[in-house]
C-alpha cells in the first residue's frame, strides 16, 4: 500500500511520446469526452489495461478448469456488470473485446451530458465540479467517478443549485434543444422511407 502522503501513479505514460497517430487519437477522445487533460485518458486506459490483463491471466487458467479461477472470473464479471460494462452472461472474449470509449462512457460527466442536463461536455463537468450535481442523495465533485448500473436514473440537479429552477436561461436552452431533435427525428425518418 505504502504511505499515503506519497501515493502511486494510477496510470503510466506512453512509452514513445512523440508518435503522430497516437497524439491525434488522443486529442480526439480528449475533445469528444471534455477531459481535463491527457491524463484522465491515462487512468481510464490503465482501468482497462486491468481487466484485459485480469482476462488474460483468467483465461489461461480457466482452460484447466481451475475452481478458484472460475470463481474469479464470476467475481469480475460481477463487477463489469455492476459498471454496466458487460452483461452477466459475458465470457473471456467480451471483457478483451472492450475498449477505452466503453470505459469513457460510464462517467459521470459523459452521462450528465447524455442526459441533457448540460449542453455541451465541457458543461458538464463544469457543473460536477461546482457542486450542481447530485448522485442519489450525494452531491458529487468529482466527474470522472464511474456510475453504476442504478444509479443513471438518480442523477439529478442539486436542489440548492440555482440549475434546479426550471426556468434557469439554460435548462429553457436544454428544453429547446430536446425539442428540435425531437421535431428532426420524425422528419429524417419521413426522408428515409421517401427513399
Amino acid at each position: 500500500m505504502g504511505d499515503q502522503k506519497f501515493q502511486r501513479k494510477r496510470y503510466s505514460t506512453p512509452r514513445h511520446p512523440w508518435e503522430k497517430e497516437r497524439i491525434g487519437t488522443e486529442r480526439e477522445i480528449v475533445t469528444k469526452y471534455g477531459l481535463k487533460n491527457k491524463r484522465e485518458l491515462w487512468k481510464a486506459e490503465a482501468t482497462l489495461s486491468s481487466y484485459r490483463a485480469q482476462a488474460r491471466t483468467l483465461q489461461a487458467k480457466v482452460r484447466y478448469n481451475d475452481p478458484i479461477a472460475e470463481k474469479q472470473f464470476q467475481l469480475l464479471l460481477k463487477k463489469l456488470d455492476r459498471l454496466s460494462l458487460l452483461s452477466e452472461g459475458a465470457t473471456l472474449d467480451d471483457i478483451l473485446a472492450l475498449n477505452i470509449e466503453n470505459i469513457l462512457d460510464r462517467r459521470l460527466q459523459t452521462l450528465v451530458y447524455q442526459l441533457n442536463m448540460a449542453t455541451t461536455m465541457k458543461q458538464a463537468r463544469q457543473l460536477i465540479t461546482h457542486g450542481h450535481i447530485k448522485l442519489g442523495d450525494h452531491v458529487v465533485t468529482i466527474p470522472s467517478i464511474a456510475v453504476q448500473k442504478g444509479e443513471e436514473d438518480s442523477i439529478t440537479y442539486n436542489e440548492k443549485s440555482p440549475f434546479s429552477d426550471d426556468k434557469h436561461p439554460i435548462r429553457l436552452i436544454l428544453s429547446g434543444i430536446a425539442e428540435k431533435e425531437d421535431k428532426e427525428e420524425p422528419a429524417k425518418a419521413g426522408k428515409g422511407e421517401a427513399q
